[in-house]
């Protein structure tokens, strides 16, 4: 056995090196592609369910490359289809391509000075975390795959997603929409990979979790009814500005009494709070809204039912009245134990082994979780920080920014991966 091994390892060298039929001198040469795209992408964004001139851009492309194209998926969404030579399985890759109601603040050449409607509002509109690089990523992948598909045994599926940040209210739209518009069929999906560029993570590197790594998200609406009185007679009416304050406070102990957070993270947070139109007036109503975050499936149904129980009871303690309405935003963004085992292989040859690193799961939210709903995902994050930054800023903010040196290794990884497990 001891004289078969070097055999073995041998063989598992070649059989690497036969998969791989591209040099790191290809790679290098798309670089520059790569990082022109996602300059002229962020300096174009567009809101969600509005990205007609990034899909047209896309569209183009992937035709060019002669991929054969769906446009119009999801509203905005594009699809490629690249068959390699050979039959097999069939897998694919997703960015999402939609920007922020955000105004940059930076003094990069190429910043946003795009305006978009939000909400009946005219808003500035920023690329504030990360699409444009996913975007361009996923193009630079789909070129260099375009070249070899006599090294494809089977199907590489391009999915640029509008929509990830939410579609406008009143709309359909992201991920769920793709799934039931059917973008995982025709030809079926076996499995989808997807990464999230990360502005506090070191370019070179590559992190992620099995099993749940982002959070289920909820959309919460809670309307109080009180009675309406003059500010210097409380006794004489009914408040629900007081009631509200009694709800939030009653909502966090679900968190901080009924929930084992040893287990799993949970959240829930009231971001904004309506009421009162004068200073001495209580008003007659009152309206907060907020959001729940789980990765726990359990955690998240006693959350909401605990939830739906407590906020009618608080009211109706201080004399007034309450209704909660709960709306799913995504799920649990869950990589598949097996697939991550199975592409660890991968990200280790790619990016090194030391640059390879589990981290713990995080309370924001993807809506990458309705594919991995319907068949295996693995789902990771790339590094866009400067090495030896001291600061850095996150996701969702003006002053967001990405190294673009840490591009490559993502189209570097998303190709191989796509190439190992079609292969393998």
């Amino acid at each position: 056995m001891k004289n078969l091994l070097p055999l073995v390892l041998l063989v598992s060298v070649c059989i690497a090196q036969a998969q791989d039929p591209k040099s790191e001198k290809e790679y290098k040469a798309i670089e520059s592609k790569v990082i022109e795209w996602r300059r002229d992408i962020h300096q174009n964004p567009e809101l969600s369910n509005r990205e007609f001139k990034t899909a047209e851009k896309i569209a183009t492309h992937l035709k060019d490359l002669g991929i054969e194209v769906k446009t119009g998926v999801a509203h905005t969404g594009v699809v490629g289809i690249l068959n390699g030579k050979k039959p097999g399985k069939v897998v694919a890759l997703r960015a999402d391509m939609d920007g922020l109601p955000v105004l940059e603040r930076n003094s990069l050449p190429f910043k946003s000075a795009i305006k978009g409607d939000f909400q009946g509002e005219e808003v500035p509109v920023m690329h504030a975390c990360g699409h444009d690089t996913h975007v361009a990523i996923l193009m630079g992948v789909a070129e260099i795959l375009s070249k070899h598909t006599d090294k494809i045994n089977g199907t590489v599926k391009f999915i640029f997603q509008p929509a990830e940040e939410g579609p406008p209210p009143g709309e359909e739209g992201g991920a769920l929409l793709m799934v039931k518009e059917g973008v995982l069929k025709n030809p079926d999906v076996d499995a989808i990979f997807g990464l999230h560029i990360n502005s506090e993570t070191p370019v070179g590197v590559i992190r992620y979790k099995s099993g749940g790594t982002m959070a289920a998200v909820q959309r919460f609406t809670i309307n109080v009814k009180g009675k309406q009185t003059h500010g210097s007679q409380p006794w004489s009416g009914v408040d629900p500005i007081l009631i509200s304050a009694k709800i939030i406070d009653g909502l966090q102990t679900i968190i901080s009494r009924e929930t084992e957070l040893t287990n799993e993270a949970a959240v829930i947070t009231v971001g904004k709070i309506t009421s009162g139109v004068r200073f001495n007036i209580i008003p007659e109503s009152a309206e907060m809204v907020g959001t729940i975050r789980a990765l726990d499936y359990d955690m998240k149904e006693h959350i909401d039912r605990r939830m739906k129980e407590m906020v009618p009871a608080i009211a109706k303690a201080y004399g007034g009245d309450a209704t909660i309405e709960i709306k799913d935003n995504t799920d649990i963004t869950y990589n598949e134990p097996a697939l991550v085992e199975q592409m660890l292989p991968t990200l280790n040859r790619v990016a090194g082994e030391t640059n390879v690193q589990t981290q713990k799961a995080v309370t924001g939210g993807e809506d990458f979780s309705y594919f991995q709903n319907e068949i295996p995902g693995f789902f990771f994050f790339l590094g866009g920080m400067t090495p030896g930054n001291t600061e850095s800023f996150p996701h969702h903010t003006p002053d967001f920014s990405i190294d673009e040196s840490g591009l490559l290794l993502g189209v570097k990884v998303l190709t191989e991966m796509s190439l190992d497990y079609l292969n393998d």
